[in-house]
């Protein structure tokens, strides 16, 4: 199989300048009548799979760079390996994953990123300060992890290079996989996911099946986790994005497990983007760590030794990811692909968005047509299906 590195070249990567926030504020009233005519023809929890939706509800961006965007506190990634003991590392990991979302998730309003050709692909990076990660609870204290490649042969000795790449592998269901990794602190994380949308009235809800595998290759440990559910709430009038459900993560071979919840807001009072997680530690059922707050906002964290500590999402430095100009992309990589669409949405050219989009999406089923007439099964070029589910070909624990 060709290894991921002789495509692309990292040295051509640039930090990103792009900037995710959408600033819509609101449907306009002719959207609206648009929205209405659709919301019209659907029928309560009715799958939304191959629904066209407008274009001016679309974000500028695939969905396969929103999971890279899950990545935007590559320091708290990086720094679960740092964890001493078991313990403090599935606690980082919840810290990690709690902190993750409201980054992918930018700007008040809801949209929706493109949903993904088959094909497709999204490669970035991130060099991450050394001395940005650090061990559990050491305050302002770096520790050095012991490691044998300590600043070999690298351009940027101070930073740790963190290598991200994604895949749309299957279009019906609409599957992505994505995988990233960190040699220098033996992690990676494979993960692989279905969305599947539902109308519920005036809000869609958008589940996330599938699941990921964190590895952490110097502990010999994997961490499984699943993702939330998304809701697009008010559709009619200025929609937003709410997060719900249960998740789970958990190391079988250290028995500790944790769980998640995402509370979407009820009806009347309460408030929104809660969330309240707790680690507990299965073979004494002892609970080793609560944390609540909300996913955009503070979280607090209250550890079984009464410690507590406090993190403001919105506060967190921001790594950019690095990324390949347009001119250096292959033609299915997302931002080539997807460049006619986003331009022609920065200028407020629906029309136009709308006619690029429905070429990509016709050549798409010309192309799956023809697949079906030879009966040749698409095969995707980063990831191979294992059971249920999609594995990197080339991982770190096979090099």
């Amino acid at each position: 199989q060709h290894s991921a590195s002789e495509l692309i070249l990292v040295e051509d990567e640039m930090t990103d300048t792009e900037d995710n926030e959408e600033e819509d504020l609101g449907v306009m009233d002719d959207q609206r009548s648009v929205i209405l005519h659709l919301i019209s023809q659907l029928k309560l929890g009715m799958d939304l799979t191959r629904v066209v939706l407008p274009t001016f509800i679309l974000e500028k961006r695939s969905l396969l760079e929103m999971y890279a965007n899950f990545m935007a506190h590559p320091d708290l990634f990086l720094s679960i390996a740092a964890g001493a003991t078991p313990e403090e590392r599935i606690i980082c990991f919840v810290e990690y994953y709690l902190t993750a979302f409201h980054e992918g998730r930018k700007g008040a309003v809801a949209k929706k990123p493109y949903n993904p050709i088959i094909g497709e692909t999204f490669h970035c990076s991130w060099d991450v300060p050394k001395d940005k990660v650090k061990a559990f609870r050491t305050n302002g204290a770096s520790t050095v992890s012991k490691d044998p490649t300590k600043e070999f042969g690298q351009d940027q000795p101070m930073c740790y290079k963190l290598r991200f790449v994604a895949e749309q592998v299957s279009h019906h269901p609409p599957v992505s996989c994505f995988y990233c990794e960190c040699k220098e602190k033996k992690m990676c994380v494979n993960a692989h996911v279905w969305t599947k949308s539902k109308f519920m009235g005036m809000s869609i809800g958008v589940s996330m099946v599938g699941e990921g595998v964190l590895y952490l290759m110097e502990h010999e440990e994997e961490y499984v986790f699943t993702l939330p559910s998304a809701y697009a709430r008010s559709i009619l009038t200025i929609p937003w994005v709410e997060l719900g459900g249960k998740v789970n993560i958990s190391c079988a071979r250290t028995g500790y497990s944790a769980t998640v919840t995402f509370h979407t807001k009820p009806f009347y009072g309460g408030k929104v983007h809660r969330v309240t997680a707790e680690v507990k530690h299965n073979p004494t059922n002892t609970i080793v760590c609560k944390a609540q707050g909300e996913w955009n906002g503070t979280l607090e964290f209250t550890y079984s030794n009464g410690e507590t500590k406090v993190i403001d999402t919105n506060k967190l430095p921001v790594i950019r990811k690095k990324i390949r100009p347009i001119a250096k992309q292959g033609p299915l990589e997302s931002r080539h692909l997807w460049q006619h669409v986003t331009n022609s949405l920065k200028e407020g050219n629906i029309d136009a968005a709308t006619e690029h989009k429905h070429r990509l999406e016709e050549r798409q089923r010309a192309e799956e047509r023809q697949r079906v007439a030879l009966t040749t099964p698409w095969k995707p070029k980063y990831f191979a299906k294992e059971g249920d589910g999609w594995l990197y070909l080339n991982p770190l624990w096979k090099t």
